[in-house]
């Protein structure tokens, strides 16, 4: 019987109310959706922050109250973006009619005392709203951030799209020693009619992209859309952890729009049919290897 770690992404960075009107954006929306997601078995809350205006940020104060509330409640584990969002604070206009997101504004999830944060360490485009924005992640950035996470002690989750994510940047940084294993590897996929360069969810991508971690990595696999469901029991099958919610996909079947918590309590009841458990987050820390909290 195996032990599954579950994350719950609750608001991400380009999903709206308008959407869904389950999502949640404000503080208090998002500490009281990750503690009923706690309840249902999640034990990682991977976290992106709103302004007031629900328009995306990586603003460390909202990040801190958001940590801040959701310890109030639980002991789950806090995992800041530090990939922002779609709008915003993120958005740097271009003299060419691009968009860039705000490295400087990414930076900021290091800023707020969370155990782990994401790590996107790639240079991708991101279609959204109309716009076309730049997401600069060069070699030198990577290593910028990969230090600053060190440095405030967290644990990175190292955020793939696609095979050549893994083997670049995210390899190359594992090597020279910013992470201590387990590494804790996100496979994002069906991302692909939104962000070029990332890959549709088929059982071969993923199964490919397994053979591709590096040795002593542990995996999780995130579904866009309809992607969700299929991908996350795929990765069960294959001895993998799993991150569901609104982030990643609005529906919980076809015409019916979710809660985070409704998406949790699916796939702890496939974790459990399929004979493994679902991990508290004392026992993911000690997968992870973070400290206890």
């Amino acid at each position: 019987m195996a032990k599954v770690i579950v994350t719950v992404a609750p608001t991400g960075g380009m999903a709206s109310k308008a959407q869904n009107p389950n999502l949640p954006t404000q503080p208090e929306e998002i500490a009281e959706s990750v503690h009923k997601s706690w309840k249902e078995g999640a034990a990682i809350a991977a976290l992106h922050a709103r302004r007031p205006d629900d328009e995306a940020t990586c603003n460390d104060g909202i990040y801190r109250r958001i940590n801040g509330l959701i310890r109030e409640r639980c002991d789950i584990i806090l995992n800041n973006s530090t990939g922002g969002g779609s709008s915003g604070d993120m958005l740097v206009p271009r003299p060419d009619g691009l968009f860039e997101s705000s490295f400087e504004e990414r930076l900021k999830g290091c800023e707020a005392g969370a155990e782990m944060a994401t790590f996107d360490g790639m240079t991708f485009a991101d279609v959204h709203g109309g716009r076309e924005i730049l997401v600069v992640t060069t070699p030198s950035r990577c290593e910028l951030l990969a230090k600053r996470m060190q440095e405030r002690g967290i644990k990175p989750e190292w955020e793939v799209f696609g095979p050549q994510h893994i083997l670049q940047d995210v390899t190359r940084l594992i090597e020279k020693g910013y992470d201590k294993p387990p590494y804790y590897i996100n496979m994002v996929l069906g991302a692909d009619k939104g962000f070029q360069g990332a890959m549709p969810y088929s059982h071969d991508i993923l199964a490919a992209m397994i053979r591709m971690l590096p040795p002593q990595s542990i995996f999780c696999v995130s579904g866009i859309g309809p992607a969700q469901l299929p991908a996350t029991t795929q990765a069960i099958l294959l001895g993998g952890h799993v991150r569901v919610g609104l982030e990643d996909n609005n529906y919980y079947a076809r015409g019916q729009l979710a809660t985070n918590e409704q998406l949790v309590a699916r796939t702890v009841r496939i974790i459990k049919e399929l004979n493994h458990e679902p991990a508290s987050p004392a026992e993911a820390r000690e997968i992870l290897g973070l400290k206890a909290a």
